[in-house]
This record gives C-alpha cells, sequence and structure tokens, in this order.
C-alpha cells in the first residue's frame, strides 16, 4: 500500500470513527479493505482509495469504516464485571431508586449484541428481587451491519459457547439448524440505535449505568477524553461506568473516579460532582 494511501485511511478513520491506525498496522486494512473492494468491484486497495478520493460516497466511506472496527464480542465477557453489577451497584441503584423503580443501562459499542443480551438475562435470572422494576437497555454501535445482525440475536455454535453458562443456553435459547436463537423475552428487553461514540450522546437520555468496556484502547487520549466527557454529561451522579480491563480513566479526565475496591469501575467524580452544581 502507497503510503499516501495509508495516510487517507487512517485520516478518514481517526475523523469518523477515532480509531488509530499507525503505519504498523498496514496489514490490516489491506486484510479487512480486499473484501470492500471487491463488493465495489474495484481489484485493489489503491483503487478503492483512488475511488473514494474521486467522490465523496457515503457508503462507500462507511463500508471501508464498518469494515475497520473490531466487532470481538462474547457472552459475559470476563464476567467480573457482571459480577459487580448483580452483587453492589445494581443493589445500591436499586435502594436509591426505590420510589421510581426505573435504571436505564448504556451498552456503548454493543458489537454483535452479546454483551446487552448478557445484561438482560442476568436480570432476568434475578426473579422476584426485581418484579416491578423496569429495566431500559440502550445498546448502540457505529456499524449500520452490527447492529442489524444483533437485533435478529442470532449465534452460531461458536459464539454461545463463548462465555455463556450451558443453563444459560438451554434457557434463553431454542436451536435454529445449526444456530442459536436467543429468545424473543430477552432480545425484546434491548433497544438497539446506531450511534458514533464521537458524537454527544444527549440524544440518547441519561443513564444510570454504562457499560463501555473494550472501547477506549483503540482511540488517542483525546478522542478518550472527549468520549468520557459526553459519558459523564449523561450518566447520573451516583451511577457506574465499566471499562474494559486494560482501561482507565486516570490521567484522561477528572470527571470520573475508581470506585475503591471495584476494579474497572468508575462513578462521577466529587470534584466533578461539585462543579457541575456551582
Amino acid at each position: 500500500m502507497k503510503a499516501a494511501d495509508l495516510e487517507h485511511l487512517a485520516k478518514l478513520l481517526k475523523d469518523q470513527s477515532g480509531l488509530v491506525v499507525t503505519p504498523e498496522k498496514a496489514y490490516l486494512l489491506e486484510n479487512r479493505l480486499a473484501p470492500v473492494a471487491r463488493k465495489w468491484g474495484l481489484e485493489t486497495i489503491d483503487a478503492l482509495v483512488a475511488a473514494m478520493r474521486a467522490r465523496a460516497d457515503h457508503k462507500m466511506i462507511k463500508d471501508v469504516v464498518d469494515a475497520m472496527t473490531t466487532n470481538e464480542s462474547l457472552f459475559f465477557r470476563d464476567m467480573k464485571p457482571f459480577d459487580n453489577l448483580r452483587d453492589l451497584l445494581l443493589p445500591e441503584l436499586m435502594k436509591a431508586r426505590a420510589a421510581s423503580k426505573r435504571i436505564r443501562i448504556w451498552s456503548a459499542a454493543c458489537s454483535s449484541g452479546q454483551e446487552p443480551y448478557s445484561i438482560a438475562m442476568l436480570l432476568t435470572e434475578l426473579g422476584p428481587k426485581v418484579a416491578g422494576w423496569r429495566f431500559e437497555i440502550v445498546a448502540t454501535d457505529l456499524s449500520t451491519d452490527i447492529i442489524g445482525r444483533a437485533k435478529q440475536g442470532v449465534y452460531s455454535q461458536f459464539e454461545v459457547q463463548r462465555g455463556l453458562p450451558i443453563t444459560m443456553l438451554v434457557k434463553y435459547f431454542a436451536q435454529d439448524g445449526d444456530k442459536w436463537r436467543i429468545s424473543d423475552k430477552i432480545r425484546t428487553m434491548v433497544q438497539y440505535r446506531e450511534f458514533n461514540l464521537l458524537d454527544h450522546p444527549r440524544s440518547l437520555g441519561q443513564f444510570d449505568i454504562v457499560f463501555c468496556r473494550n472501547v477506549l484502547i483503540y482511540f488517542d487520549q483525546p478522542t478518550k477524553a472527549k468520549v468520557l466527557g459526553g459519558i459523564a454529561d449523561q450518566m447520573a451522579p451516583d451511577g457506574g461506568l465499566y471499562l474494559g480491563g486494560a482501561e482507565t480513566v486516570l490521567g484522561i479526565t477528572d470527571r470520573f473516579e475508581p470506585i475503591p475496591g471495584q476494579r474497572g469501575v468508575y462513578r462521577i467524580s466529587q470534584k466533578a460532582a461539585v462543579k457541575a452544581t456551582a
């Protein structure tokens, strides 16, 4: 790939999705964009870049961005955040919201739906403890195609074997040929929307709980700060933010602070809360 083409693609991806692509990742561009070039009847990635330079085709650009977005996901990924949600954060929030009996949860960069469906199954498993409560799970992703797939709730044998307890597979899925289809009860608990994390999330409303896991690692520091700032604007002061195991807010923003003793879970910092009410 020509250096100028790599630079053009890197700028496009940074502007459109926040994704940072360094020269060492040129092989990734070539692997993932070759099928996009073929889809558009072009023989090479150079030809694809030339076509984008010649005309700003929104669909072509979206195909390129979607192809480069990592959609790796699995059910109950890392498990600890889900245990924390069930055993610590959720009971606290339910006490605080006993009058309204309503909690809103955002699964940001939800990929093919494993994370929000895991949350929905976890809530359902609580049974009588959450009777009368209204849980709204909003799941968003940049990719139109991946949102469409998440809405269907259909997974391969390999996908359901990754992190999903066999008891939940039997309870919440039905076999459909060589695939597994999630039950309507769980599927309808999640509202899917196409959303770019580079945009401000005010259109999504306020949330009590936000899962934004294994996303920030692909952004540079200013973009991380921007995304976290938008989340802070839309998160309840006593809410909780879950990040991935390799992610942190430290050195990026003072809007959040770690919840003591809970790795990877953050709340609105007292400093930020004071500023907001001043």
